[in-house]
C-alpha cells in the first residue's frame, strides 16, 4: 500500500516538476537577480496582469512540488528503512 502510494505521489512530482521548469523557462525575463522587481503590479483599473497570474502559478507550483518532496521523503524513510 505505501509503494503505491509512494509511485503515485513521485508520478505526480515528476508531471509538477516537468511543468514548473516549462513555465519558469517560458516566463523567465532574464531580470531574476535584480532583486525588489517581485512585486505584484496591477493596471490603473486594478486587476493583475497577466505575468501577475502566472508568477502566482509559479509560485505555488513550486510550493507544491517542495512540500510533495518532503512528504516522498517521509513516505520512502518508512518503507525503505
Amino acid at each position: 500500500m505505501n509503494e503505491t502510494v509512494y509511485r503515485v505521489l513521485l508520478v505526480i512530482a515528476i508531471i509538477i516538476a516537468i511543468g514548473f521548469c516549462l513555465m519558469v523557462y517560458f516566463t523567465g525575463k532574464g531580470d531574476a537577480m535584480s532583486g525588489g522587481t517581485s512585486s505584484i503590479r496591477t493596471t490603473y483599473k486594478g486587476r493583475a496582469t497577466f505575468d501577475d497570474q502566472v508568477s502566482k502559478v509559479t509560485l505555488i507550483c513550486g510550493i507544491l512540488f517542495g512540500v510533495l518532496m518532503l512528504g516522498l521523503d517521509l513516505i520512502a524513510s518508512k518503507i525503505y528503512k
